[in-house]
């Protein structure tokens, strides 16, 4: 069950892991201890491979180091494996699912996201289902998902003033520009490349939050 004091911290870095930039469990947990030393705020666990078992056992050693943290940990796409680890919460797609159906799935107390792309509709609707937060995306060009249709900078401003939840911006997202994104209305940053692959994460980690700090 979340601490509900954890949906609280819904702002500043949050760290999405990543496959290739993590090739087995001990490198994925030690980059991802790294960024929470850092000041991560929120850790996403995303893996699109059809390994179960590998999946399972990832998920649950993550939530183990997320909670010596006191750090939420959200299971990109699947619901299931959320509920079977006792994950904090889940990120959606919008293929993946209602938001009010993984409310029910998962409880009251668990932290649900939900991708809008470039749509304010979206982010309405997702609210109106019980999320937690909204995320849009992409700000600028992604090595993850280059096919992303952009999304304006005034939407984050609009989606601040109207939306009763945090907002995330996605999408290229790194020191160079998280602060226009910052500055336009996100709560929260999701950095994935610019994060996991410098050279010192914990001090990268900390470079994204004090942007949010000062």
């Amino acid at each position: 069950m979340t601490d509900l004091k954890l949906k609280s911290q819904l702002q500043g870095l949050y760290a999405i892991t990543d496959s290739k930039l993590m090739p087995d469990t001990d490198s994925m947990l030690f980059q991802v201890e790294q960024a929470l030393r850092g000041g991560a705020s929120i850790i996403q666990y995303r893996d699109k491979s059809d390994d179960i078992e590998k999946r399972r056992q990832q998920a649950r050693a993550l939530l183990d180091l997320c909670n010596q943290f006191n750090r939420p940990l959200l299971i990109n796409d699947d619901v299931k494996l959320a509920k079977i680890v006792g994950a904090h919460g889940v990120h959606l797609g919008q293929s993946d699912g209602a938001v009010i159906q993984a409310r029910e799935y998962l409880g009251s107390n668990s932290i649900i996201g939900n991708t809008c792309h470039d749509s304010i509709e979206l982010a309405r609707q997702a609210c109106q289902q019980g999320c937690d937060y909204v995320a849009f995306g992409a700000f600028f060009a992604s090595s993850t998902k280059p096919d992303a249709s952009p999304a304006p900078m005034q939407l984050l401003a609009e989606a601040r003033s109207t939306l009763p939840v945090p907002v995330v911006a996605i999408g290229g997202i790194n020191m160079d520009n998280a602060g226009q994104v910052i500055t336009a209305g996100a709560d929260m940053v999701a950095v994935i490349h610019n994060l996991f692959a410098s050279e010192d994460i914990c001090a990268q980690a900390g470079r994204f939050d004090s942007l949010f700090t000062r």
